[in-house]
């Protein structure tokens, strides 16, 4: 009996640490149930992701890649993360002591990649619902589309694509409830409990953040679209609200900049977008030189001197020409399309990238305004309203995602450029290099090619002299038949508009128009050819010394100075009489279009067009430098010698007698290239 009494208590002691051992087996034995849960439904989920991948991505090429591109969003990135994550995951199961902690630290690790590629899925996931709901709108393509993933997944069943996009989405998402299964079945007191705990809390993180990211992606889809609206389709936007709205935000701007309220200041935000609209500016300036460098490229390529008839046979010309043709037909022509390929396509669509985040910045910039009046009417009032909750919320979110994206953009924006340049620079380089590889074999065959440089330079001037001077010469006897230069004739009614003009400013200031010209900005002006103006100011209000502005008597506007010349005022043969004293009449003076006497031109005679003229009227014909012309009367029929009655093409009108000039007797002349 003593003896039974004593093996009592122990009995009783040692049943509650039976109890707390087999719990504790339980909780292990769950621990590593939910590990393994862990590693297995990786496995499946990599197993799939590999299968959307590879067979059913590769069977659905007859969709754009753009929609390809859409639905499947970064998955390969997924798949590389997830392959790693899954290797280290499975080679915890080696060291079962301290396989739960070696999970936790693992997840620890892929914390920022999981986030990294998941929330760019997550992000365009709406977008690839979009695409999927567009095609069940069309059978044929839908019952294409369900064959093959039927045949690939026969589990997905009818919801086809929707099945499989968003099997990421429910995988980011189970991290957390899987790492809370095994934390619930390891002891308090054990040393991977902290770490389960940390990547518990980790993994949450990373579904708030890719939440946080899904919406601002959303705000900002909303405000990053370049919209084409004509000044009707603004106007039709317009209404009580949106009046409502911006007068509201104007009010709140004109507050800040009179001081009478502060404004927020947000010295990161100020230094990115400093950042910016350099990398804008560097943008917009680079494609403005390109595009002056594709027009004069274009334009020295429309200069083919190899197409010249030089009815020389042979020698180092038909060399040189042979030389021209080949860089120009092959070399330059091949460097022009290797640009707009590699230099000039990339700096539009970087120009194109541009517009988004301009967009998103100007937008902020409004729903700041909002924020900052939201933010005062809450420390006042103490509440605010749905809408104005909601606009509080969105400029957080732009801010927020403009703070974080800005600094890669910038990042990314630069690279891009600075490849751009790398690219033209290597370009430039190739074409040389290509020229003087052509050039070798022509030059070796030129009759100067052994002649040291500074004897061939001075071998080149004394040419250039001896052609110059020939040509001096052939001048001079042009010039003695060749009427002096003229002004185009006045437009008609315009005698007293050009003595309002010489009246009020005088004429050093008086211009005439060479040529038409179609004003394309607000303050450019159009006028025709033969026009008189007043210069005003030798420059635009930039500086630039291209444009004038000029007064026509009427309006006031700018023109290109390089379509203007001094208009010489001549004064008639009575205005003559008048100052030499032969006649005492008073008489206005009356400007003429030439700046010399016409010469007499004799009736029907064969002559020649020494300067271009527009016709302005049926009474008129127009000319072209160079062209034969027959003067049929060398006056109009008011007996005005300075205009002629001709016949060009067989056409008739009248044409000013300045214009024309008989055809002089050239004399013999040329150059011989020195042996």
């Amino acid at each position: 009996m003593a003896k039974h009494g004593a093996d009592e208590p122990s009995s009783r002691s040692g049943s509650p640490d039976g109890e707390d051992r087999a719990s504790e087996d339980r909780s292990l034995l769950h621990q590593r149930l939910a590990v393994q849960e862990l590693i297995d439904t990786e496995v499946s989920y990599l197993h799939m992701l590999h299968l959307c991948a590879s067979d059913i991505r590769s069977r659905l090429q007859q969709l754009p890649q753009g929609d390809l591109d859409v639905l499947f969003s970064n998955i390969d990135d997924i798949i590389k993360v997830n392959s790693r994550f899954l290797h280290d995951l499975q080679e915890t199961a080696s060291k079962k002591e301290e396989q739960v902690q070696l999970v936790g630290n693992l997840f620890l690790e892929f914390q920022e990649e999981l986030e990294q590629v998941y929330k760019i899925y997550c992000a365009s996931y709406d977008q690839a619902l979009l695409l999927v709901e567009m095609y069940r709108k069309e059978p044929e393509l839908q019952q294409h589309i369900q064959g093959i993933i039927k045949a690939v997944v026969p589990q997905a069943g009818s919801s086809g694509l929707s099945f499989l996009l968003v099997i990421p989405l429910q995988r980011i998402t189970r991290y957390p409830l899987l790492l809370q299964k095994i934390l619930e079945n390891t002891l308090p007191d054990a040393s991977a409990y902290p770490v389960l705990q940390r990547a518990v809390s980790a993994l949450q993180d990373v579904n708030t953040n890719i939440n946080e990211y899904k919406m601002r992606k959303e705000v900002a889809s909303k405000y990053t679209k370049v919209e084409q609206l004509t000044l009707r389709e603004r106007l039709a936007r317009i209404n009580t609200h949106t009046l409502s709205k911006k007068t509201t935000r104007l009010s709140q701007l004109l507050k800040q900049e009179a001081g009478l309220i502060p404004r927020t200041e947000d010295k990161e935000f100020d230094d990115l977008e400093e950042r910016f609209q350099w990398v804008s500016l560097c943008v917009t300036e680079l494609k403005n030189n390109m595009a002056a460098y594709l027009d004069n490229l274009q334009a020295f390529l429309c200069f083919r001197p190899h197409e010249f008839n030089l009815d020389i046979a042979e020698g180092p010309a038909v060399q040189y020409c042979n030389l021209a043709r080949d860089l120009q037909l092959e070399a330059f022509l091949k460097f022009k399309q290797r640009l707009e390929g590699l230099v000039w396509q990339p700096l539009c669509s970087l120009a194109k990238a541009l517009l988004g985040p301009q967009n998103l910045i100007k937008k902020r910039l409004d729903k700041l305004l909002d924020f900052e009046r939201v933010e005062e009417k809450l420390l006042e009032v103490g509440s605010v309203t749905y809408e104005e909750q909601a606009a509080r919320h969105t400029y957080q979110a732009l801010n927020s995602l403009l703070v974080a994206e800005l600094p890669q953009f910038n990042q990314l924006a630069m690279q891009w450029l600075g490849q751009i340049l790398r690219t033209f620079v290597t370009l430039q380089r190739d074409l040389a290099k290509q020229v003087l590889q052509r050039a070798e074999g022509s030059m070796a065959q030129l009759p100067h090619h052994h002649v040291p440089e500074p004897a061939f330079r001075k071998l080149v001037e004394d040419t250039l002299g001896r052609t110059s001077n020939q040509l001096h010469s052939f001048q001079e006897t042009f010039e003695k038949v060749l009427p002096p230069p003229t002004t185009q004739p006045l437009l008609p009614g315009s005698e007293r508009q050009v003595q309002a003009l010489l009246s009020r400013y005088g004429p050093g200031k008086l211009y005439q128009v060479t040529n038409n010209i179609s004003g394309t900005g607000t303050l450019d002006l159009t006028l025709p050819r033969g026009q008189i103006v007043a210069l005003l100011q030798n420059k635009d209000t930039k500086g630039n010394s291209g444009r004038w502005l000029v007064d026509t008597g009427r309006h006031r506007g700018y023109v290109p100075a390089g379509k203007l010349q001094l208009y010489h005022v001549v004064p008639s043969a009575e205005e003559l009489r008048r100052q030499a004293g032969l006649n005492k009449e008073p008489r206005c003076l009356t400007p003429e279009p030439v700046r010399a006497p016409v010469p007499s031109i004799p009736t029907v005679n064969q002559v020649i067009a020494a300067y271009p003229f527009e016709a302005r009227s049926s009474h008129e014909v127009s000319l072209q430098a160079g062209q034969p012309v027959t003067v049929l009367e060398a006056q109009d029929k008011k007996g005005n010698p300075e205009w002629s009655l001709v016949e060009v093409n067989g056409r008739r009108g009248y044409v000013p007698s300045g214009f024309l000039a008989r055809v002089p007797s050239p004399v013999l002349w040329g150059w011989n290239l020195p042996s």
